[in-house]
């Protein structure tokens, strides 16, 4: 199985977007739908009487986040969202994520707003993903710092917030997670040490759209939409 680079990853995202399908929205609710799904699976049999927090970028990671939290809401759980942008302020399918959102039982604060994530059975990391390209700003780094605060378990959503998805490097602080759920391929950055438990999860991407970005491999998930996937030299799981 390829790890990607950041670059391709764009290329294979724009190319679905722009050309092929699956469009945005569709793999974003994909990338939510296994968040939320992998979520459930870490807090156990007393997941839905669990607290789940929600730390949410500005991009499309952020939206992958508020569609897993739309998800966690709609069965029962008490979910916290945390965004660097109100509603209003978003617009492409962030905006539509958080227009959605509104109409869960979930409570939405912005960054700025007192919170704590001590007391929060899981918080859901979704603030930068593959983007970042120097140390986490302002904004972003209070989110990040939040995540460190946690006493629970952390998923972080396809790299930690922080980590260069190239380099595996963390110019700044980054958030160090229990599991990462990383999306489509794994990317090269990812360690042991800096995305914790390593799991894949399908996007509906088909391959075709991977060929068209150079990008050839056999199909993965046969029965399965998560993988657990071992960091090279591990024992496969």
């Amino acid at each position: 199985m390829p790890a990607l680079r950041a670059s391709e990853i764009r290329e294979v995202d724009r190319i679905a977007v722009e050309q092929t399908g699956p469009t945005l929205l569709q793999m974003m609710e994909h990338a939510g739908t296994e968040l939320a799904l992998s979520a459930m699976e870490m807090l156990g049999d007393n997941w839905q009487s669990s607290k789940v927090t929600v730390l949410v970028g500005s991009g499309n990671n952020g939206g992958g986040g508020v569609c897993a939290a739309r998800h966690l809401a709609n069965r029962g759980m008490t979910v916290l969202v945390v965004s660097i942008l109100r509603s209003s302020e978003a617009d492409g399918a962030l905006g539509q994520q958080l227009l959605a959102l509104a109409e869960a039982p979930a409570e939405v604060i912005r960054w700025d707003e007192a919170f704590d994530t001590s007391d929060a059975d899981l918080v859901i990391d979704s603030v930068i993903g593959t983007d970042l390209q120097k140390a986490p700003r302002a904004r972003q780094m209070a989110l990040v710092r939040a995540a460190q605060a946690a006493s629970g378990q952390v998923l972080s959503l396809d790299v930690p917030s922080g980590v260069n998805a190239d380099s595996g490097e963390t110019p700044g602080f980054a958030v160090q997670p229990s599991r990462t759920l990383t999306l489509g391929l794994p990317k090269h950055g990812l360690t042991r040490e800096n995305s914790g438990e390593l799991w894949l999860a399908d996007l509906g991407i088909p391959p075709g759209v991977f060929a068209r970005a150079g990008i050839a491999f056999p199909p993965v998930f046969g029965r399965e939409t998560r993988l657990r996937l071992s960091y090279p030299g591990e024992q496969a799981k």
